[in-house]
């Protein structure tokens, strides 16, 4: 009796300490998500008012024009439509840049595990991965700004968010070849498949859902970078699609709305604007990667 008698306390202490371990997991998981809930909400309440149609179709204002709008009580006239285009056009140029090397260079080190330069590519990769983003912006300036195009350019801020994108995507692919099996591989070596149609043609498809989230993932990193920007593509108050001239992007306008106190309002509303376009890829990647994931 006493025995059974013990052995039910002790069943029972087990179960709490349980229940207790899983309550503790559940409360500090929501202390980490509580402070992008608070940044969200502050940015919603004080940027959703100049949110609009002109937001999303006209250029930024001027000093004048904002400062009229402030002094009425109106809202801001304008919006970011050369922040909005200039950011897609740059992330366009580095992803052209940034994914056929990364995944070609992912490939590489997942099929040469135990060589010594594979372990020297990794390892600077990793480095390349922890190098601060205005050091980044300082090799664009001097390799593209004064070297190719003699001024700002899209193509120079498009190459130092490019040099950004690298690390993210030459890992991604080397992780995502690895988890696939090596029966597939051997398979279609045994069949006569050629080396590089084992690759492109078997490997490279069945892991798309990790290449994919490896990219999405970059491209959100690079989306909200300043620092390299300023030394590169400078800025623009106009839309511009030429690959040779200064561009604005959306974290460009924000640092210029920021030193011009009658543009204060719209800080937070590009700031809203980005950081649901950052949280949208991060939510179809990670989606990506759950639905199309094969292996």
């Amino acid at each position: 009796m006493d025995f059974i008698i013990k052995n039910t306390k002790s069943l029972n202490y087990r179960l709490f300490k349980d229940k207790l371990f899983y309550y503790l997991i559940i409360i500090i998981s929501a202390i980490t998500i509580v402070p992008v809930l608070l940044i969200l909400a502050k940015l919603f309440i004080k940027g959703y008012r100049q949110i609009n149609l002109s937001f999303f179709t006209e250029v930024a204002p001027n000093t004048l024009e904002a400062m009229t709008a402030v002094a009425n009580n109106e809202i801001i006239p304008g919006g970011i439509l050369n922040g909005i285009t200039g950011s897609i056009f740059m992330v366009l140029i580095a992803s052209v840049i940034a994914v056929p090397i990364g995944i070609l260079t992912g490939i590489y080190l997942s099929e040469n595990q135990d060589k010594i330069y594979t372990n020297l590519i990794r390892t600077l990769t990793d480095i390349l991965q922890g190098v601060p983003s205005i050091v980044l912006g300082i090799i664009g300036y001097i390799w593209i700004v004064k070297a190719v195009t003699n001024g700002f350019s899209a193509l120079a801020g498009g190459f130092s968010l490019s040099i950004m994108m690298l690390p993210l995507i030459i890992r991604s692919t080397e992780e995502t070849l690895k988890m696939i099996p090596e029966s597939i591989k051997e398979a279609g070596l045994a069949l006569g498949v050629p080396y590089h149609k084992v690759i492109f043609k078997l490997l490279l498809p069945t892991g798309l859902s990790g290449l994919l989230t490896g990219v999405l993932l970059s491209v959100s990193r690079i989306l909200g970078e300043t620092a390299p920007l300023i030394l590169t593509a400078l800025g623009s108050y106009a839309i511009n699609w030429n690959i040779e001239k200064p561009t604005s992007a959306i974290p460009l306008l924000i640092w210029e709305f920021y030193n011009d106190p009658n543009l204060i309002n719209l800080i937070w509303s590009s700031s809203l604007l980005l950081m649901i376009f950052v949280l949208a890829i991060n939510i179809i990647a990670k989606r990506i990667s759950a639905k199309y994931k094969t292996y």
